[in-house]
């Protein structure tokens, strides 16, 4: 008989090989059991929304502008179909959560904020707005939760729908930790509406166009002013006056000090918004009407700077 056949003497129980072989199928059966079990578990995806994003290329494709006082968004509708398409990409994952990343004054949820927050598998994150109306720290919230849900292991893709370059960080964090992210977006008008930047990183890219935005998006009807005499200049000089005081309470002095600078000049956005509103409390509109609109914006300087 071949001297390698002869069967090899038993072990005693204390011999340190002995020891040492019990270990290691202790070990292996270990390994075996958790790779069973991760054969057994589903794949987790999350989707990630950046609200503003939505809401500016949405209005401008199915309505012509960005103004969400101009339209109105089926939220929990667009999410539902966000999370279907998901369902239907991902066949073989599980929904962990949707997150929605808004701006809002001093991160205080709005109504229609706090009414997606309470929608089942939703979660409403917010950076702030500035005086401009500009969305500030969205970016970060939406870094920070893709790469501590990726370096957890908590998902494997991540359906990204924004196009911000600065999101270009946010795709990057969550792939050094094995994720999958996948860019999502809306058609634009015209042009593009995401950074090239973020095309070229991310793992695949899908765009939704106008037929599955617009049972989400409706134009709100233009408000009809009652004819009759102008107000007296006197009269809008104290609107301009009563909404800055409405304005300063909402952002505080901080939003105060950036924008005494610009005087006599408004920001854009903050021109639009006192117009607007004036023209809702006179019942009036003012278009078509400068001296009217300088004595409006007159009213509202007058009143933040005695408050300085």
């Amino acid at each position: 008989m071949d001297d390698s056949q002869e069967p090899q003497p038993a072990r005693a129980p204390h011999d340190p090989v002995a020891q040492l072989d019990r270990k290691l199928d202790a070990t292996n059966e270990l390994l075996q059991r958790m790779l069973a079990e991760v054969a057994k578990t589903p794949s987790t995806h999350a989707i990630f929304v950046d609200a503003g994003y939505v809401y500016a290329a949405a209005g401008l494709l199915v309505t012509g502008t960005e103004d969400r006082r101009s339209f109105d968004l089926d939220a929990e509708g667009l999410i539902d179909a966000f999370i279907d398409k998901a369902r239907t990409i991902f066949a073989d994952s599980r929904l962990l959560r949707v997150y929605w990343y808004d701006g809002a004054r001093r991160r205080i949820h709005t109504p229609e904020q706090q009414s997606i927050a309470e929608l089942p598998d939703v979660k409403v994150r917010l950076g702030n707005l500035n005086a401009n109306n500009q969305q500030k720290g969205v970016d970060s919230l939406i870094r920070s939760d893709l790469e501590s849900l990726a370096r957890h292991r908590a998902i494997s893709d991540a359906a990204l729908i924004g196009g911000d370059e600065d999101l270009v960080s946010a795709v990057e964090a969550a792939q050094g930790y094995g994720a999958r992210v996948h860019l999502w977006g809306i058609e634009a008008a015209e042009g593009r509406n995401q950074a090239e930047p973020l095309l070229w990183e991310v793992d695949s890219q899908r765009t939704f166009d106008l037929d599955f935005c617009k049972p989400y998006v409706t134009r709100r009807p233009v408000t009809l002013y009652e004819d009759g005499p102008a107000p007296s200049r006197e009269d809008v000089r104290f609107v301009g006056a009563r909404i800055a005081a409405t304005w300063l309470s909402e952002r505080g002095r901080a939003a105060l000090a950036d924008l005494l600078p610009g005087h006599p000049y408004l920001p854009g956005p903050v021109d639009q918004d006192l117009l607007i509103e004036a023209e809702r409390l006179l019942q009036r509109s003012l278009r078509g009407h400068a001296d009217l609109r300088r004595a409006l914006r007159d009213g509202f300087w007058q009143h933040l700077q005695s408050q300085y």
